[in-house]
């Protein structure tokens, strides 16, 4: 057996019925024990995160919420958005977009229990500046197990940064630019890994900068560009829907007009879902720790908001776009999602397609590096973080000339394997994190 064909199998093994189950139950039982609180405010979260008050960093070591929400953003919003939903759909079928958004739907209140309790768990690192996680809150609350759990989740951490953060945002820029300019895949890679490395050895505040500046401008462009592709096929938009629905929840799906079973377009939705959100993987949950701020469940709440802005929209936008121009079933990943924007647009829909992928992965790369930086310190102390950030910049280099599908399977992998002990973190300390949100709502939501 070939290593891609090993990958393969482990991956169908790694996400097989349990896991799915556990993700999708953790969002069930935490939206349930908060009474729905994260739906019920996420109106007023959307506007608290995008007001003036997230925007300003006080003088406590950290970053302004706003940073921290871009940080975090930088990480999720990359090739999950236009890469991982093209797969999605062409092993699923448009099914796949529904249970991406239903996932989504109970992310939400993971997303908000992860980074709150990563907020109120936090600890001052060396330079005086704050740092926590999933592995902070594990050690702080579980004893002997969490101290345990911890690791674990930190050792993944790490490897999930260097496959989702590293080699797949690689693969995908050097995909694009051989596609459309010719560029050759090493020498791609190289440029990109000398690109990250100068941005991330000035720490998480030159990142933070980076991400305030480059995220808004990258996703108001690419939403503007995939809604001109869904209105001008605007006439196909009812039928995309039916097939939606109905293929969601039946025996066939419809990639290629292969036979399968609900099962496929759930896996795939999911997967690539939390692939995108990266709710339950406890990743974002590091950059939210970094946030000025003494209110942990208002950083909570600005934290989620992650899930709605990288799911709701913008999966919903490339996920319609790909299957309003009737491309669904040509082909897949880049391809697929830059066939329907220069079917549909022209040229321009490509070019335009090109330079989104390698703004979003590049900006995927440095919010990784962050969080996968913040797990290692937390193993090895602050020392040896040279040595990390030069790993990751080879791992950069290297993703760039590995096969596509065997860098996204490798990432599920890690994916899984960090989201373990932190969904079973979660789900121990639910009572805490429903106790902090109903004390929250009773102050009236104030903006402390």
């Amino acid at each position: 057996m070939s290593f891609a064909q090993w990958v393969r199998v482990a991956d169908d093994h790694v996400w097989g019925p349990a896991m799915l189950a556990l993700f999708i139950s953790t969002g069930v039982c935490l939206t349930l024990r908060t009474r729905f609180l994260p739906w019920r405010n996420l109106g007023w979260a959307l506007g608290t995160a995008m007001g003036r008050e997230a925007r300003a960093r006080s003088r406590e070591g950290g970053i302004s919420p706003f940073s921290a929400l871009m940080t975090a953003l930088a990480a999720t919003i990359g090739t999950g958005n236009i890469v991982g939903v093209a797969t999605a759909l062409a092993a699923g079928g448009p099914g796949a977009l529904v249970w991406m958004e239903l996932s989504a739907l109970f992310g939400l209140s993971t997303k908000f229990a992860e980074c709150m309790l990563s907020v109120k768990y936090r600890r001052r690192d060396q330079q005086g500046g704050w740092t926590g996680g999933p592995m902070y809150v594990m050690s702080a609350r579980l004893g002997r197990a969490g101290r345990t759990m911890g690791a674990l989740f930190a050792i993944f951490a790490v490897a999930a940064s260097l496959g989702i953060g590293g080699m797949t945002q690689a693969s995908s820029i050097a995909e694009a630019l051989r596609d459309t300019a010719g560029l050759p895949v090493r020498r791609v890679g190289l440029v990109t890994a000398l690109l990250a490395l100068a941005v991330i050895l000035g720490g998480i505040r030159r990142v933070s900068s980076v991400s305030s500046a480059l995220v808004p401008v990258m996703a108001v462009g690419y939403l503007a560009a995939g809604t001109a592709v869904i209105l001008l096929r605007l006439d196909a938009l009812p039928g995309v829907l039916a097939a939606m629905f109905r293929e969601a929840f039946s025996f066939r799906a419809a990639a290629g007009g292969v036979l399968g079973t609900a099962w496929t377009a759930l896996r795939w939705g999911v997967a690539r879902g939390v692939l995108s959100n990266e709710a339950g993987m406890g990743s974002a949950a590091i950059a939210a720790a970094s946030a000025d701020g003494r209110d942990p469940v208002r950083q909570g709440y600005i934290s989620m908001t992650a899930v709605f802005f990288d799911t709701m929209v913008i999966c919903t936008v490339t996920g319609l776009a790909i299957c309003c121009s009737g491309v669904l079933g040509t082909s897949d990943g880049a391809a697929l999602t830059l066939l329907a924007f220069r079917s549909t647009l022209g040229d321009w829909g490509g070019t335009f397609l090109c330079g989104a992928i390698v703004l979003f992965a590049f900006s995927t790369i440095l919010g990784w590096e962050v969080q996968g930086e913040q797990a290692f310190q937390y193993l090895f102390g602050s020392r040896p973080l040279i040595l990390y950030r030069l790993l990751f910049a080879l791992a950069v280099f290297w993703g760039a000339g590995t096969e596509a599908d065997t860098v996204f399977r490798l990432t599920d992998i890690c994916n899984a394997m960090m989201a373990l002990p932190n969904l079973l973190c979660l789900l121990a300390l639910s009572g805490t994190v429903a106790e902090e949100a109903a004390v929250f709502q009773k102050k009236g939501r104030k903006r402390l």
